[in-house]
């Protein structure tokens, strides 16, 4: 970079607008005082004068106001005698002169010759009829200078006596503002020239940091952070220092965390679940992952600079023009006779600020756990289908022998009543079961929680089967007498217990004993509900809480279930807070297991 020219430099710009700032402010400051003390010292000559020539005239008007004899001195004597103890080197020429214009007496030696004649001067004559005083006026003489000008009027009372006109040198005052000027000139002078001293050293402290940050600038832009620029003080460009140098550090920050950024997105697109492959504008390959090239299982050596559509297997169906117009996503089944297999691409186009095409970027999802989901959810669409059908294809077949007569038999009519009630119980069932899933699927379903204390609770539940079951299945419980507290929705849990001791009532065998167990696990409370039934094969064992899953659906179906109740149970558990589980032996038993969380403060209180 080309250096700068001292007088381009903001060096000397700055000591010379210094300088000229001072020199402007002391000649704008000089010319004010001047002019003021001028005018003060005018104002003061003139006062001095003023005063001394009232004296005079109170002197003079007394001594005009007296009857002379022959015996007293002349008034002309009195008058000049009087001038003469008033006179001064400021006072150039005093004369007095009579009510009649005529000169009494003068204190000019040399025009003694004017006595006794009259005067003419318009300034005399206006003091002398009107009887005041003339405004005081400089006049400039070529001999003597600057003079003030009097006119002053001789009174008793209103009556004029004379007049004094008086001429005074005021030569004396401009030499004194001469003198004052040169005094002045001298100390702008020595002033600039301290100014300017000054000028340079507070410049240096401005130019010195700012020449160093230009070096640092110029070093930034090699790339080179290493360097600091030097503080020399706590200033603002001290302070402008200290940011460039902050500046510095977040540069040298920011140029390491953009190529950290480099190699973490090269490692992203290395390492990301996500295929992504990057074409150029004629759709050849140019970059590719390996989660892409695991998809595709093809080696990544081998699909570089080959055509997307090949790698994809679309070359029949699709050119390179219609990926770049597809808005929606292809899905790709490579699903084999052993494995599903599904993959679906999603299409973008690289663009330029110009909206010229570049390439085309294609993302590739393994959506083949998506598609099971999917089948998941037409499966159970089928099953709901399936569970209601058969209860309403039963109901019709015996709805419609009653509508053909069956009625009259009063042997058959209640029988088939009674099936018609039990199958529209059993869809009631269904539809409230399904109605539960779908609120506890929902995001705002709400519980409404209180605390409880849970062996209580649970020995209201047990009492309520005990009494309203045969009394061939024996209860037996295994609960603790200590207040064991969890916050529940009671309703919910309810639903829980009645839902597992049913299942543990259907399927237990007459004679048969449930037992009922609590125990505290490390902060959780252990709730288990055990049966004497045929048992659950350990295949089964893992699905029994998936919705609709029968072990044994002809069973379960004639004796009233619908395929949900654990699976609700599950849910509400899992919403709690907890967790649910079954352990069983085929033929010997099952024991569902669930879990709540124990609320030990509220134990402490109680204790």
């Amino acid at each position: 970079m080309k250096k700068v020219g001292f007088f381009k430099s903001i060096h000397f710009k700055f000591v010379l607008i210094y300088v000229l700032l001072i020199l402007i402010a002391m000649q704008i400051i000089g010319v004010y005082f001047v002019r003021q003390l001028e005018e003060q010292l005018v104002t003061n000559f003139s006062d001095s004068i003023n005063e001394r020539v009232d004296l005079i005239a109170y002197n003079i008007g007394q001594e005009m106001l007296i009857e002379r004899d022959e015996s007293m001195p002349k008034l002309a004597e009195e008058v000049n005698s009087i001038l003469n103890d008033f006179f001064s080197e400021e006072l150039t020429t005093v004369k007095v002169i009579d009510s009649n214009s005529r000169v009494i007496a003068t204190s000019d030696l040399e025009n003694q010759q004017l006595v006794g004649k009259r005067i003419t001067d318009i300034p005399v004559k206006q003091a002398l009829v009107a009887g005041s005083r003339a405004a005081d006026k400089i006049m400039l003489d070529n001999q003597i200078g600057r003079m003030l000008v009097l006119t002053v009027p001789i009174k008793n009372n209103d009556n004029v006596l004379g007049v004094i006109d008086l001429q005074s040198s005021m030569e004396e005052v401009y030499d004194q503002m001469k003198q004052i000027n040169q005094i002045f000139v001298t100390g702008t002078v020595i002033a600039l020239a301290i100014t300017a001293v000054l000028g340079i050293f507070l410049a240096q402290t401005i130019t010195r940091p700012m020449s160093d940050m230009r070096k640092q600038a110029l070093e930034m832009a090699k790339g080179n952070f290493s360097r600091k620029v030097k503080v020399y003080g706590h200033d603002e460009i001290g302070q402008l220092a200290l940011t460039f140098n902050n500046l510095t550090k977040k540069l040298q920050e920011a140029h390491a965390t953009t190529e950290g950024e480099k190699r973490k997105l090269s490692s992203v697109l290395t390492h990301m679940t996500d295929g992504v492959i990057a074409t150029d504008r004629k759709g050849r390959i140019i970059l590719v992952n390996d989660p892409a090239c695991e998809m595709l299982n093809v080696p990544r050596e081998t699909v570089l600079s080959e055509s997307i559509l090949e790698v994809l297997g679309i070359e029949d169906e699709y050119a390179l023009e219609d990926l770049l117009n597809e808005t929606d996503s292809l899905i790709l089944d490579f699903s084999t006779s052993t494995k599903p297999y599904i993959i679906k691409v999603s299409f973008s186009a690289i663009q330029k600020d110009t909206g010229l095409i570049n390439g085309l970027i294609a993302v590739l999802y393994d959506i083949t756990e998506q598609e099971k989901i999917e089948q998941e959810r037409r499966e159970f669409v089928a099953n709901v289908s399936h569970e209601l059908r058969t209860p309403l294809t039963t109901m019709r077949s015996y709805l419609e022998a009653l509508a053909e007569g069956a009625w009259k038999d009063e042997e058959l009519a209640p029988k088939f009543l009674d099936v018609t009630q039990t199958e529209t119980e059993r869809m009631i069932r269904l539809v409230n079961d399904l109605l539960q899933l779908s609120k506890l699927d929902s995001t705002d379903y709400k519980f409404f929680k209180e605390y409880v204390n849970f062996p209580h609770y649970f020995n209201r539940i047990i009492d309520r089967f005990e009494l309203t079951k045969h009394e061939t299945i024996i209860f037996e419980r295994h609960l603790p007498e200590k207040k064991l507290f969890v916050e529940i929705d009671e309703d919910k849990i309810t639903q829980v217990l009645d839902n597992i001791i049913s299942n543990a009532l259907k399927y237990s065998p007459e004679g048969g004993k449930i037992q009922f167990r609590l125990a505290d696990k490390e902060g959780k409370l252990e709730i288990s509900v055990s049966d004497q039934g045929v048992g659950i094969p350990k295949e089964n064992l893992t699905n029994i809480f998936d919705r609709f899953y029968r072990v044994d659906k002809a069973r379960t179906r004639k004796l009233g279930g619908t395929g949900l109740g654990l699976a609700i149970a599950k849910e509400m558990v899992v919403a709690h807070g907890g967790d649910i589980w079954a352990k069983s032996e085929d033929g010997i038993g099952t024991t569902i297991y669930f879990t709540l969380p124990l609320e030990k403060e509220l134990e402490d209180d109680w204790e």
